[in-house]
């Protein structure tokens, strides 16, 4: 099962703050909360996680991080109802006159975890001014409970050499997201209460826990869902926003999902249509797609590939296996002109390089279960699946890609079967207010990347309309994640960040050079 970024993607940082236990310390900033509830909140210091990610020495938190957990209610509408543990990382500046108001990480998913992206983001660069505070929300990893599904990943396992299409899959899938729920409700996890509501709310307590006057909101992808509900629900204390690759609140993405891939490969087209060795090896691209997409549909091919291990692994390609993976590669410059010769290849007849790709997605034994699922269905099922239907979703996927056939259209770009899966995972509606748009006059930056896959360029519309004092900026060939792969980004979000005005210097921009789409 995949969603918005399923796979935790590696940079990081997780940086820790103050040592103190504030259990009962009535702070400035407490934004009114219920003196009943901030008897219930503590902070308090504690070493950081190690290893941060199984497998992958280079994750780890260095010296320059500092680590501790903050204790909030599981569920705030449940008196005297238990208490979870959310793991807090702070990267400390390079500067040695920092500027007081740090700036925190909301990492991408639902599901994902601020200190598994947190070495990448430190390596950017992104603490050379301010402290960076990393947060791993609640029900993700090194936080407790941590709402882990193994299960799923191994089904994703297990359907490398499945049609993905196939409601028999959808079933397998449904089955794995139910197995799951089964073993952690033996916890007595409160599944409703892993939701974006909750998740803000951790975070706004999380600056008063900490003593902080003001603070940076930069959100990716889910994160901008998180940074704009933080915004319209706890505003006190948000200095800026940074908004990157954005996920208005106020939209059902499960209902606009195919907009992002759609966008993306017409931009791509257009890009390829302007570089004369692409369009004279990959002429006609989008239709070329489309129409490889139908024909693996009604005649999936089977490879066998060699993975990365060195295993030989049986592999099914189906119509429905090439969305994400022009979702993936997108992402990602060194990939991006890998989708033109992916296209053109399966409508060939040759799908090893899509097979490879799809054999290199099995997560090794160790890294399984990563991924924080009790928030990820949390959050999809209740804020977005749960608020609409099969047949709203097809609608919108049919007028987004109409080319592509039903089959393709009812599984997600991202390869998931989402109405199946929340049907196992059971909760019900969020609170409507889950699903309201932010109205700030915070400044705000918004970033978008041309070749995003995974959130539409277009949806940008749907914040800005109460978003007075933002400014909105596209950044040619960049894909989901505009911040990690563009200096030029890096740069404009710094300089913002130093003084949030709407009239930044984004001069480089007009330099950026798109990505080669085909060998010279």
């Amino acid at each position: 099962m995949r969603f918005g970024e399923s796979r935790a993607t590696l940079s990081a940082l997780l940086s820790a703050v103050l040592t103190a236990v504030v259990a009962g310390c009535a702070q400035d900033g407490s934004d009114g909360a219920d003196p009943h509830e901030t008897t219930r909140l503590s902070y308090v210091s504690a070493p950081c996680p190690r290893p941060n990610f199984p497998g992958v020495p280079e994750s780890g938190l260095g010296p320059e991080f500092t680590c501790g957990y903050l204790t909030v209610p599981e569920n705030r509408r449940v008196d005297n109802g238990r208490t979870i543990q959310i793991l807090v990382a702070r990267a400390e500046a390079l500067s040695d006159a920092p500027a007081a108001d740090p700036i925190v990480y909301l990492a991408s998913g639902p599901g994902g975890a601020g200190t598994l992206s947190a070495p990448g983001v430190i390596a950017g660069g992104m603490n050379a001014d301010r402290d960076v505070i990393f947060v791993n929300p609640r029900g993700t990893v090194h936080s407790d409970p941590f709402l882990s599904c193994p299960e799923t990943d191994e089904f994703t396992a297990r359907s490398i050499n499945l049609v993905l299409a196939r409601q028999s899959t959808a079933n397998l899938a449904a089955a794995a997201v139910a197995a799951c729920r089964e073993r952690l409700a033996t916890s007595g996890v409160d599944f409703a209460a892993y939701n974006s509501l909750e998740n803000a709310t951790d975070h706004a307590d999380l600056r008063t826990a900490l003593g902080i006057k003001e603070w940076n909101l930069y959100g990716v992808s889910y994160g901008s869902d998180l940074a704009l509900q933080i915004l319209r629900d706890h505003p006190d204390g948000v200095r800026s926003v940074v908004l990157d690759s954005v996920v208005p609140p106020n939209i059902n993405i499960v209902d606009r999902w195919w907009e992002a891939p759609a966008s993306a490969l017409a931009a791509i087209t257009r890009a390829c249509a302007d570089q004369s060795h692409c369009v004279a090896a990959y002429p006609d691209l989008m239709q070329t797609f489309t129409a490889t997409v139908d024909a693996l549909d009604r005649a999936p091919a089977q490879v066998t590939v060699t993975d990365p291990s060195g295993r030989d692994v049986p592999v099914t390609v189906d119509g429905s296996k090439l969305v994400p993976l022009v979702v993936d590669w997108s992402r990602d410059a060194a990939r991006v002109a890998d989708i033109p010769r992916m296209i053109y290849a399966a409508s060939r007849g040759d799908v090893t390089l899509a097979a490879e790709a799809i054999a290199a997605s099995d997560l090794p034994a160790e890294q399984r279960g990563t991924l924080g699922y009790g928030l990820t269905l949390g959050a999809y099922c209740q804020e977005m699946t749960n608020w609409t239907t099969r047949e709203e979703a097809l609608a919108g996927a049919r007028k987004a890609m109409p080319d592509l056939p039903d089959a393709v259209l009812r599984v997600t770009p991202t390869g998931s079967h989402i109405f199946d899966e929340c049907r196992a995972w059971g909760v019900g509606r969020s609170d409507p207010a889950a699903r309201q748009p932010a109205s700030s006059a915070v400044p705000t930056l918004i970033l978008s990347g041309t070749f995003d896959a995974s959130t539409a360029p277009a949806w940008v519309d749907d914040v800005t309309g109460g978003l007075p004092n933002s400014t909105v900026l596209h950044f040619p060939g960049s894909g989901h994640g505009v911040i990690p792969d563009s200096s030029c980004a890096q740069s404009i979000m710094t300089a913002f960040i130093d003084e949030p005005n709407p009239d930044v210097d984004r001069s480089c921009i007009a330099n950026i050079e798109l990505p080669a789409l085909a060998p010279a």
